[in-house]
């Protein structure tokens, strides 16, 4: 059997331009949300999000790089130059036909474009010869081929919420199949537009509040909706034997991964929990790993009524007793939620977890919630040794997707 490893990161988030940014922030309960700044709020119900801070365009890109790719797709290609830069791919002497990316993004450059074209009045000769080049989802993952030289597998996968999750995911069995021997996998966002942040807003998605600080509050009673974010996160993902050949440096190994639908709602997910506990089974099925060897499980934790009342009766029905002595928690009360980069930041994070033998807090966590009453790890993070951890993700469509991480690669399956 392949082995599939994890030998470059990569992130632009609201805590951090960089992995090692981001991740002292975490460490530290350091929150990246503040008052939006990337269009006039006057007369706009939402005044908060969690931005990407001191980014300009120009630090990264030449001019007409700029003007191809939307800022959805820049943060996408920063994150993966930083993940390939780190894995020491430049040098290296790969087959860059066996070179591949997996990488989304749930909305793209779209809706950035649609915001243009409203600026110009919507008249048909206001409109950019870029918008296509600029709006396509797939152009995110090309930009990355391009710029990287990856001549394999070319996908953007788009699952919402889980769509960060899912690459990572695909790009895992890809590599297992014998397709490819080097991925980089990971999803992007740039939402926080008039239109992108009006249209969850008017469906009550949004956490409204005039207190930064008790906004983004994931298993909090008082939460009530999420904040936005931006970003990107990448990994590289790489077949055990090839790593070793080439010394590269190893941070962690993925043991399984598996998704589901609910197909029940567009929006709600199915309260039977049936689907979004049988992705989270099947991972660790995959992993042969019993749910009690778990160290630590990185939650979806949105800040929504509805979201964290579910998955925590999700690690309920999973973990069963063991749930009680799990810590969990959710890095979206930092960075806010990155929505389809949400989970390829998160599996970033908890690489470095499981590096520092560090848990990282849920920070704003102060008013219990009799439906949510696991170990959240409130406020404060704390010192553990992190063997295995799960990623999980969930997504507007009835999307279920989790991650099982191993840092201790030598010990597993050998």
């Amino acid at each position: 059997m392949k082995r599939v490893v994890i030998t470059g990161l990569g992130a632009i988030t609201p805590v951090g331009n960089s992995v090692n940014e981001m991740w002292q922030n975490i460490r530290n309960g350091v929150s990246g949300i503040d008052k939006i700044t990337l269009f006039d709020t006057s007369n706009f119900p939402v005044k908060y999000a969690a931005e990407v801070k001191n980014y300009l365009a120009g630090d990264y890109f030449k001019k007409l790089e700029i003007k191809k790719m939307a800022r959805v797709t820049q943060f996408a290609v920063i994150s993966a130059q930083q993940a390939y830069n780190d894995a020491n791919l430049e040098n290296a002497n790969i087959d860059r036909e066996r070179f591949s990316v997996f990488f989304g993004s749930g909305a793209g450059g779209g809706v950035e474009v649609n915001d243009y074209t409203n600026i110009c009045g919507g008249e048909y000769k206001a409109v950019s010869k870029m918008m296509i080049p600029k709006g396509l989802i797939n152009m995110v993952p090309a930009n990355i081929a391009i710029k990287l030289k990856a001549y394999g597998t070319c996908i953007p996968i788009v699952t919402a919420c889980s769509t960060g999750t899912d690459c990572i995911g695909m790009g895992y069995r890809d590599i297992l199949q014998g397709y490819s021997d080097v991925v980089v996998a990971g999803g992007a966002e740039a939402y926080i537009t008039p239109v992108g942040l009006s249209g969850f807003n008017v469906i009550g998605a949004i956490a409204n509040g005039s207190n930064p600080d008790r906004l983004s509050i994931p298993f909090d009673k008082e939460r009530n909706g999420f904040v936005m974010g931006e970003g990107a996160g990448a990994i590289i993902l790489e077949e055990l034997e090839h790593a070793k050949k080439r010394n590269a440096k190893i941070y962690g190994e993925i043991l399984g991964y598996a998704t589901s639908c609910d197909a029940y709602s567009l929006v709600a997910p199915d309260i039977s929990m049936k689907q979004g506990a049988r992705a989270i089974k099947t991972a660790l099925e995959n992993s042969n790993l019993s749910p009690d060897k778990i160290d630590y499980f990185n939650a979806h934790g949105t800040g929504t009524k509805m979201n964290d009342s579910y998955e925590t009766k999700i690690i309920k029905e999973v973990f069963g007793e063991y749930s009680g002595k799990l810590p969990i928690s959710s890095t979206k009360s930092m960075t806010g939620h990155l929505l389809g980069a949400s989970g390829a930041v998160e599996a970033v994070i908890i690489c470095k977890a499981m590096e520092d033998s560090y848990i990282p807090p849920t920070i704003g966590y102060s008013v219990p919630d009799e439906e949510c009453d696991l170990d959240y790890v409130p406020c404060v993070g704390r010192s553990a040794n992190i063997d295995y951890a799960v990623s999980n993700s969930l997504g507007f469509g009835g999307h279920n997707s989790a991650l099982v991480l191993s840092k201790n690669i030598q010990q597993h399956k050998d």
